[in-house]
């Protein structure tokens, strides 16, 4: 007969830990993951090369539903004791915002319940006494404050699948429960704070289809600031709405549908009278989703604090990355503290964001200024100004067509040194200096121009054949374009996959993610 002290965690699981489970009540193909990976690893970057770092890995992790966990098991082999995993599963399950954590080594289980439903925090129990689904589930909504049959069939409300292997990352999967727990509690205020590039959209999508789902919000509407973030989201996750959503364009209002997506600038015309929003009577929508909300900004007068203001009985919630904090204009007074944070950091750290390296370069004119020698004239003949300009003046007050060229040529080294087909986007002050850039940028690469002209693109809202590519910038299976200048179009939100270097209008502050 095997010695349990000879056999390895694996075994473990299989012939003790699983069977337990089973026999406990527990859906080995719905309700139970084993060896669930829930972080990608830290990129490192040296030079060309790319490695990960170790994945952060739990042996167990139990769901009532899918994506919504409520225990996590760490296993050890039996050689160590009932209760060696119990710390590293806490680790995870703090991260997981998961309420109990089991530890065991094939002898029973040591538990820790962050509930204290038996009156201690830890105890141990035998293998043939695990908790049934059941269970766990009213510990869980004794850890999330849900306390009526209401709030509870809302919680459970299911996610949205579409029959492929889509689902959500750890941090999406905590911001959607989180938020639908905090609304089917009757929250009014909402604000989830998460890094450019994490997936907010999809997290936000995922938050409405449940809420929807369940009777819970029945007219809701998703307000955005630019075209592009309206289109890439109807295109997107929220396609699967199909003839439930609409667009409002051109102030056009149509009362029959559900989900509505919306500029807000589309919906206000700064007249009380005229203004779009006001066909739709004050009780409209339940629920108002205002992405990138620190952009609109949170000042009593901005564009949206005007729509909400209206819709003031409907549950209001905002996505950013950067909440707006200022003297004057402040999104936690509004919304109130952040429900869920998912920061740029934690996400390099995980893996799902790329590092990134700033690459200074200092242009003598940025450093020292410019000062125009006397009776200095400009292209159209007029005397210029004679002070010192800097970089605050650059393709704002004065263009100096040299540095635009200084600025295409560095640009076109670094990506001559790694690799000419990397997308890349070049940030300008405004249309005129993307009109410029482009144009210096194709000279700078004239081979490349040769072969395709969209190999570098003005990408900007005045420009409709620029717009008209900005699917195929975006997409990782298109070639062209490859260097896309713009100045607000992209500068938030857009969802650029294979984007590598990403130089601002100045390129000593020039960043990429990899």
């Amino acid at each position: 007969m095997t010695n349990k002290k000879d056999l390895s965690e694996r075994d473990i699981c299989t012939k003790f830990i699983t069977p337990a489970l089973e026999k406990a009540g527990w859906d080995m193909q719905k309700q139970v993951r084993e060896e669930v990976n829930f972080t990608d690893g830290r990129i490192y970057v040296k030079g060309n090369l790319t490695t990960r770092g170790k994945r952060r890995r739990a042996d167990y992790i139990l769901y009532y539903k899918p994506n919504i966990p409520v225990a996590i098991i760490e296993a050890k082999n039996n050689k160590q004791s009932v209760m060696a995993g119990i710390q590293q599963g806490l680790e995870y399950a703090t991260i997981l915002d998961i309420p109990t954590v089991f530890s065991s080594n094939g002898d029973g289980f040591y538990e820790h319940d962050r509930t204290a439903a038996s009156g201690n925090v830890e105890r141990t129990i035998p293998l043939d006494e695990f908790p049934t689904p059941e269970e766990l589930w009213e510990r869980y909504k004794r850890y999330k404050g849900i306390v009526t049959p209401e709030v509870e069939r809302i919680s459970a409300q299911d996610y949205f699948f579409d029959g492929t292997s889509h689902s959500p990352r750890y941090y999406q999967q905590i911001a959607i429960n989180r938020t639908v727990e905090a609304i089917a509690k009757d929250q009014e205020r909402i604000l989830l704070t998460m890094a450019t590039g994490t997936g907010k959209t999809y997290t936000a999508f995922q938050i409405i289809y449940r809420l929807w789902k369940a009777g819970a919000k029945k007219r809701i509407l998703f307000l955005a600031d630019r075209n592009a973030l309206i289109d890439q989201t109807g295109r997107g996750d929220f396609r699967h709405f199909k003839d439930k959503m609409t667009v409002i364009k051109q102030k056009k209002i149509d009362k029959s549908y559900e989900i509505y997506l919306a500029l807000y600038q589309g919906l206000t015309n700064y007249d009380e009278d005229k203004d779009a929003y006001r066909e739709f009577s004050p009780s409209f929508f339940d629920l108002i989703v205002i992405d990138e909300c620190h952009r609109g900004s949170a000042s009593e007068d901005s564009a949206w604090r005007e729509i909400l203001d209206y819709f003031k009985t409907a549950t209001h919630i905002g996505l950013t990355a950067t909440p707006k904090e200022t003297e004057t204009i402040s999104s936690t007074e509004y919304f109130g503290d952040p429900i869920y944070t998912y920061s740029l950091k934690q996400g390099i750290e995980d893996g799902f964001l790329a590092p990134y390296k700033v690459l200074r370069v200092g242009l003598n004119v940025d450093l020292e200024g410019w000062r125009p020698e006397a009776v200095k004239t400009d292209k159209s003949g007029q005397l210029v100004d004679d002070r010192i300009y800097n970089r605050k003046d650059y393709d704002r007050n004065l263009v100096i067509d040299e540095r635009t060229e200084v600025v295409a040529n560095k640009i076109t080294e670094y990506l001559n040194k790694t690799n000419r087909f990397d997308k890349t986007i070049v940030f300008c002050v405004d249309i005129d200096h993307a009109q410029r850039m482009r144009a210096a940028l194709a000279n700078a690469n004239s081979d490349l121009m040769a072969q395709n002209p969209k190999y570098v693109m003005q990408i900007t809202g005045d420009n409709d054949e620029g717009k008209r590519e900005l699917d195929n910038f975006l997409n990782p299976e298109e070639r062209y374009p490859v260097i896309a200048t713009t100045s607000k179009l992209m500068t938030t939100g857009v969802n650029a996959q294979t984007c590598k270097g990403v130089p601002q209008n100045k390129i000593c502050k020039a960043y990429g993610a990899l």
